[in-house]
């Protein structure tokens, strides 16, 4: 038997995953087997070399056997150059061939985890993703990938002899393009807030955006806070600057939003469902994604209700004469939150 290592890995938490791999498939992928999995705190360990072999150790005795996997592939939520990798929010780092060889593994990868994500939409199950629009599927064109959680990620891949070669981008990065009065209001009020001179899509469309754009509402007098959320949202921003919060106001706006109970909050995500689905739909003008546009992320499958409203799809096909040209393209939300350990098993069974 062959195992390998997947492992996502955060400031936070780190999941790791022991993978039996079987014959390639038809389409040429490689048949994954989850073996044994488990989740850690990443602070409570100085590296990530006495984690893995604590979960080796800890998979020998559920199973009655050893394990000795030839490979791994690890997806780091920070910059990995050259295999290497120093994590944002976490005082570990990482370098595949010094991990390659305390652990003693044939091979060890470092990727980025929204590059995992992009392997991992090869490896997904019908129920793991809701389809927006079927589209005309063509095996040959490009895959764009698009996900908001703390920030927003994009990229793209190509399927090229039953192997995904996926491409990392910057493009949350690109330019914030307002398409109304308000969104105009919205970029000046956080080019004023943060005494910058641009705003990036990612300040709107991401977690913090959702924040970003409840404070807009607020402080325009959009509609009155309610009692929980204005509690919620205050001792938050009495948090600013520290390394560890204890509250996660996008998830308190959503919650609300979703529950019909607070206008602001409902206002502030549709904004953001909006903007979202524009800046999709920006992707797949610059790709043209006949091979299918996947919306990753947190946020997205947390909010399915909102997501499917129509809010998203029809901010998303907006684009003047050249609307048609979408109508081609398949688009899926992802569903299964651990889309990035499954691209990260798929990478380390590449040969």
């Amino acid at each position: 038997m062959t195992y390998l290592l997947a492992g996502d890995i955060g400031g936070t938490k780190t999941i790791l995953r022991l993978v039996e791999v079987s014959t390639p498939q038809p389409s040429g992928q490689p048949l994954l087997k989850p073996e044994f999995e488990r989740t850690y705190s990443s602070q409570a360990y100085p590296d990530l070399v006495p984690m893995v072999k604590e979960f080796l150790h800890q998979a020998a005795i559920d199973a009655g056997h050893g394990y000795d996997p030839e490979r791994a592939c690890f997806a780091i939520a920070g910059p990995v150059v050259n295999n290497t990798s120093s994590l944002t929010n976490l005082a570990w780092s990482l370098e595949g061939d010094r991990l390659r060889a305390e652990l003693d593994l044939h091979r060890v990868e470092l990727i980025n985890d929204f590059e995992a994500v992009g392997y991992g939409v090869f490896g997904l199950a019908p129920e793991d993703i809701h389809t927006l629009q079927e589209g005309e599927p063509d095996g040959n064109a490009p895959v764009a990938i698009i996900g908001a959680g703390t920030g927003l990620g994009q990229g793209f891949a190509l399927a090229t002899g039953g192997r995904p070669l996926v491409f990392p981008s910057e493009g949350g990065h690109v330019d914030f393009a307002p398409r109304s009065e308000l969104e105009f209001q919205l970029m000046r009020y956080l080019i004023d807030k943060h005494q910058i001179s641009r705003v990036s899509v990612e300040r709107v469309v991401s977690g913090q955006g959702i924040v970003a754009i409840y404070q807009f509402l607020r402080d325009r007098e959009f509609a009155t806070e309610t009692p929980e959320v204005a509690e919620a949202i205050t001792a938050w921003e009495r948090q600013t600057g520290l390394s560890t919060k204890t509250i996660d106001p996008a998830a308190v706006i959503s919650l609300a939003a979703a529950e019909g109970r607070d206008r602001l909050c409902q206002k502030t995500m549709e904004i953001f469902v909006s903007a979202y689905g524009a800046e999709a739909g920006n992707l797949a003008l610059k790709l043209l994604p006949y091979g299918g546009l996947y919306v990753a992320g947190g946020i997205a499958a947390k909010n399915l209700a909102l997501m499917i409203a129509g809010t998203f799809f029809d901010a998303f096909s907006h684009k003047g004469r050249v609307s048609p040209l979408l109508d081609r393209v398949p688009v899926h939300i992802v569903l299964n939150p651990q889309v990035g350990l499954i691209g990260a098993a798929l990478r380390a069974a590449a040969p």
